[in-house]
């Protein structure tokens, strides 16, 4: 079996005065408000309840015209809370 080639050519790399330095790449990102966790945590709270109470009362509560948007509604708010808690650092 034949040998393969040996590289000759040399690995690139980049100049150094074109690269960024480490204090322009690692920008320091915020701390969140403190009302992001409360909010987040609210909606999950209100969430749950808002499912609980719906099938508890078999959908007399928490607004018996919605009927099955109840769901919609429960869901909504635990899913509007994991795009609170994305916001959090």
């Amino acid at each position: 079996m034949p040998k393969s080639r040996v590289r000759k050519k040399k690995v690139y790399t980049a100049p150094t005065d074109v690269r960024p330095s480490a204090a322009t790449t690692a920008k320091r990102a915020k701390p969140s408000p403190r009302w992001v966790p409360g909010v987040a945590v609210g909606l999950i709270v209100a969430g749950i309840a808002w499912l609980v109470t719906y099938y508890m009362t078999q959908g007399e509560y928490p607004v018996a015209e919605l009927s099955a948007w109840n769901l919609a509604i429960g869901f909504g708010m635990l899913v509007a809370s994991l795009g609170v808690f994305t916001q959090w650092r």
